[in-house]
């Protein structure tokens, strides 16, 4: 894979990456949300692709994407969802009243 494609997760394509010729960086980019925002992962020269392909995964694991559309695949209804809320915060005061 040259160094300036990224693989775009959405649309299962590849998107250019940026050069930033002041440092002479390439950026691995990917718009995430409509709210433009974006991944950024600097390569700098003569950095190993697939160092710099892991540090993006890890950056896009961390927004959370993949989880919230693993949650939207199914509806819960409300009760249950306030169900499940009241049943965490009890574990969380119980978890609160054994530290003290």
């Amino acid at each position: 894979m040259p160094k300036n494609l990224v693989v775009c997760s959405k649309s299962r394509t590849f998107a250019p990456a940026f050069l930033d010729y002041a440092t002479e960086n390439i950026s691995l980019t990917l718009n995430i949300t409509k709210e433009r925002n974006m991944i950024i992962v600097p390569v700098k020269e003569g950095e190993n692709i697939e160092r710099a392909l892991k540090k993006f995964k890890r950056k896009f694991e961390k927004t959370g994407v993949v989880k919230e559309l693993r949650r939207r695949q199914q509806f819960d209804k409300p009760s249950v969802l306030k169900r499940l809320k009241m049943e965490h915060a009890i574990y969380v005061q119980k978890m609160r009243t054994n530290e003290e």
